[in-house]
């Protein structure tokens, strides 16, 4: 039995019609004759929607008791009973009622998947738990319900349900989505037009983003290497010269006018290295283009425009945005030079632009590094000038300066041998003197036109001549040598100082370094392998590029040790011993970023019992005193009463009824505390949140405390709230109570509440002693009373509780003092999106 299929409508805001675009594919399956039911869906009262249920078969609700009220959800049982072929799941991001199958609806339909049953469903943009915090600065409004991103891109299709914020809103006035009393209040609110642009802005970036994937898988699979211009992507190529900035800001200002571009800076780093690339000016580069948006990339490879037109295509980019070089006009002589070439060779599907700056034309700050292992082109031009130039040579001395002279003419066939080892190293360098030596002692050393010298001053000065081309070709190779190994090391360093300060800082993230190496060394795909023992098979720790994935380093075109049971896998190309060196500085970054997530794991954990280890030392603290002291009174209250030598009058009979109720009292309120505490540390608080009144749950909150030590000033046109009721009134009581115990008798509490912006602010003011700034934070932790508060006073756990219930319901809840003296609790509470 295979998987089923998630199918997805994702919308922008309430009302742009996912349920009737859910339903009406309902319907298409149902006509095609497909097996589709109904497993939940909340019309909302709206007409359209309601009739659209005619002709579906609908599952009967699962009811649920909490709390004292009746709730429906979906059945997941009777679904999987029924076993459809589609199942319509409305509201991918609902929070389950306590009690259900499961705490969320998306791991309901986690479970229907898994049966093989395909599942449409719908969620809007302003549920996805990666937008929370944007949506909430747009709308200032936080959601309460969210979805973790990774399972609405795991659907196997997205549908975007789309619609201008006009006709939105023209159909909330018609009365199509909200009933006619709340659409004023819904049109001047969450409904606002530069909300509803905001939020469809989001949809259409998360969508077109989630297309970008599935267009890079199916490139990769199907091995497109052609450009497909589905959106700007602009790279910038780098040199660590000063005109990166310049280039960098060129290249935003281009992604700007298109929506949703994007700036990729890449840094080639030549295997025998660019020396003119300045490592504080490359690292204040990168910054600038993460500072406007894009990213930086480091990749070394022997030919720049080769290497940086195979990252273009392999990005898909569509623009490629380079500085007009720094060569002084006479050294053109030498090539085209990068910018040219590139411009040559990208071909009809990637633009190139050459960008002016102050740097242009003035030269290199150092001379390019020239390496003993040269490019086919290098080597093929030194062989063409050490054994075609001496010919080419020769007629050009005997037709044109015939009188020159013997020892002039070996000074230009000298020459020759020079350019040939500059240019393809030692072998072609000797190639031109030896054909040299042999064309000198044809043509201009007497008699001509034989190889028999008869002036024995002529065989030394041919001696000569021999010896020193081999010489100078011997030194010139050497010398390329050595700056071709100073310039790789050059380069090396950069990588590995990079690499050390990512260990001081911290920073480096196990994907970020998988995805460094893989672009250092153009791999197509890195791993991370690791086993518990030799014996043991390889898991994968972490994963990068494309691919199938690896079981062994063994199946790897490179694999390096990281540990004792620890491997980097490389798969893409065989990458030379020399850069071994390099690769195994990442490996053992690798395993050090392995070893500080776990430290820090298990310093988490450490934490955690340290912190358990504490509350259960001031548990028992409590038990011993705060938990004894009213059974204590329970129990000397019932011996008195049970007394039969004492002949109790009906009045002491109540006083001690009264002592042993009061007992009785003051033990449950320590004991759901300590429960309630209980409850928070282990993260079981599921808030059911709902829309209410404020004036519904404070006055059943005060029944405490006496009635004149509170004043109320609760407005009766403030907005509802959303908040679970029964949370809410155990957060208030406590903190009124707390406010009265330490209040003097001649001052009530003020409990007050205002409405500021998208929330409800609540203030408990006493005229108590108050609190010191410094203190302001620990009263909010366990087990924590200040002053002098009596034994009797309770086990400081009232305000660590009411913390916890507030930000469990998306509050706050903190202090401050109280103008005139004394202490000021201040709750908000976030207002109703539907008032």
């Amino acid at each position: 039995m295979g998987r089923g299929k998630l199918r997805i409508y994702l919308g922008a805001a309430p009302g742009v019609g996912k349920t009737y675009a859910m339903l009406a594919e309902g319907h298409r399956r149902v006509e095609r004759g497909t097996d589709c039911v109904v497993a939940f869906l909340e019309h909302h009262d709206r007409p359209r929607t309601e009739v659209m249920l005619h002709g579906l078969e609908v599952i009967g609700r699962k009811e649920l008791t909490y709390r004292g009220g009746e709730f429906t959800e979906m059945d997941v049982d009777a679904v999987l009973a029924r076993r459809p072929a589609v199942a319509l799941v409305d509201e991918l991001p609902h929070t389950n009622v306590p009690g259900s199958r499961n705490a969320k609806r998306w791991q309901d339909i986690e479970e229907l998947l898994a049966a093989g049953i395909d599942v449409i469903s719908t969620v809007n943009i302003q549920h996805l738990e990666s937008l929370a915090d944007v949506v909430e600065s747009i709308t200032g409004v936080r959601q309460q319900e969210t979805v973790p991103d990774e399972i609405v891109r795991r659907a196997d299709q997205i549908e975007l349900v789309d619609m201008s914020p006009q006709a939105l809103r023209r159909r909330m006035a018609h009365g199509n989505i909200y009933k006619a009393d709340k659409v004023d209040a819904a049109l001047s609110n969450y409904f606002r037009p530069g909300n509803l642009t905001a939020l469809r802005e989001l949809a259409l970036l998360w969508t077109a983003d989630r297309v970008d994937e599935y267009l890079k898988e199916y490139r990769s699979e199907h091995r497109v290497s052609k450009i497909w211009g589905s959106r700007e992507r602009i790279v910038v190529g780098l040199t660590g010269g000063p005109e990166g900035r310049t280039l960098i800001r060129r290249a935003a200002r281009l992604a700007e006018k298109g929506a949703g571009g994007e700036v990729l800076a890449v840094y080639i780093a030549r295997s025998d290295g660019l020396t003119s690339a300045s490592p504080k000016e490359l690292a204040l580069q990168r910054t600038l283009v993460e500072d406007l948006g894009g990213t930086f990339h480091h990749v070394i490879g022997d030919d720049v425009p080769s290497a940086l037109l195979e990252f273009a295509r392999g990005v898909n980019a569509t623009q490629i945005v380079l500085g007009v070089s720094r060569r002084k006009p006479w050294q053109y002589v030498f090539g085209p030079g990068v910018s040219a070439t590139i411009a040559r060779d990208s071909g009809p599907d990637l633009d190139v632009h050459l960008v002016t700056h102050d740097a242009m034309g003035r030269g290199r700050g150092l001379p390019v590094a020239r390496g003993a292992r040269l490019g086919k082109a290098r080597l093929l031009w030194g062989w063409l000038v050490g054994v075609a130039g001496p010919p080419v040579l020769t007629f050009l001395l005997s037709s044109v300066l015939p009188d020159l002279g013997l020892a002039n003419d070996m000074l230009v066939f000298l020459s020759l041998t020079v350019g040939a080892a500059l240019l393809g190293g030692r072998w072609p360098a000797l190639a031109s003197a030896a054909v040299g030596s042999m064309l000198l002692n044809w043509y201009f050393t007497p008699p001509v036109h034989t190889l028999t010298i008869s002036d024995p001053k002529n065989i030394v000065a041919i001696v000569v001549f021999v010896g020193v081309a081999v010489s100078v070709a011997s030194v010139v190779d050497l010398a390329a040598r050595r700056t071709q190994q100073a310039a790789r090391l050059r380069a090396e360093s950069e990588i590995l100082s990079f690499l050390a300060g990512s260990v001081l800082r911290g920073e480096t993230t196990l994907d970020a370094l998988l995805e460094r190496v893989r672009e250092t060394f153009a791999m197509e795909s890195v791993a991370l392998l690791e086993r518990a023992s030799d014996v043991d098979p390889w898991t994968c720790t972490g994963r990068v590029g494309t691919g199938a994935p690896l079981d062994r380093p063994e199946d790897a075109d490179v694999d390096m040790p990281a540990g004792d049971h620890m491997a980097l896998a490389l798969s893409g190309r065989v990458l030379p011993a020399e850069d071994r060196r390099v690769l195994a500085a990442f490996a053992a970054q690798a395993a050090v970023v392995i070893d500080r997530r776990r430290l820090q794991d298990e310093a988490q954990q450490a934490r955690g019992l340290a912190e358990g280890n504490r509350i259960r030392t001031a548990l028992l603290a409590a038990v011993s005193h705060d938990l004894r002291t009213p059974l204590a009174g329970i129990k000397a209250s019932v011996t008195s009463l049970r007394s039969e030598d004492v002949d109790w009058s009906p009045e002491d009979q109540a006083e001690l009824l009264e002592g042993i109720e009061d007992g009785a009292d003051r033990l449950d309120h320590l004991v759901g505390n300590l429960l309630d505490m209980s409850r928070l540390q282990t993260g079981t608080v599921s808030p059911l949140i709902r829309e209410i009144d404020l004036d519904e749950v404070v006055p059943m909150a005060l029944g405490g405390v006496p009635l004149e030590s509170v004043e109320l000033d609760i407005p009766e046109n403030l907005p509802m709230v959303t908040v679970d009721k029964g949370l809410l009134e155990r957060v208030v009581a406590n903190i009124v109570e707390n406010a009265v115990k330490y209040s003097p008798d001649a001052e009530p509490v003020l409990v007050a509440a205002s409405t500021l912006g998208e929330r409800v602010e609540v203030r408990v003011v006493d005229r108590g002693p108050g609190v010191p700034d410094d203190a302001k934070d620990r009263i909010f932790e366990p087990f924590q009373r200040y002053g002098d508060a009596p034994r009797g006073a309770g086990v400081g756990l009232g305000l660590a509780v009411a913390r916890g219930f507030t930000e469990s319901m998306a509050g706050t809840l903190w202090a401050e003092d109280t103008p005139g003296g004394g202490l000021t609790m201040v709750l908000t509470l976030p207002v109703s999106p539907n008032p």
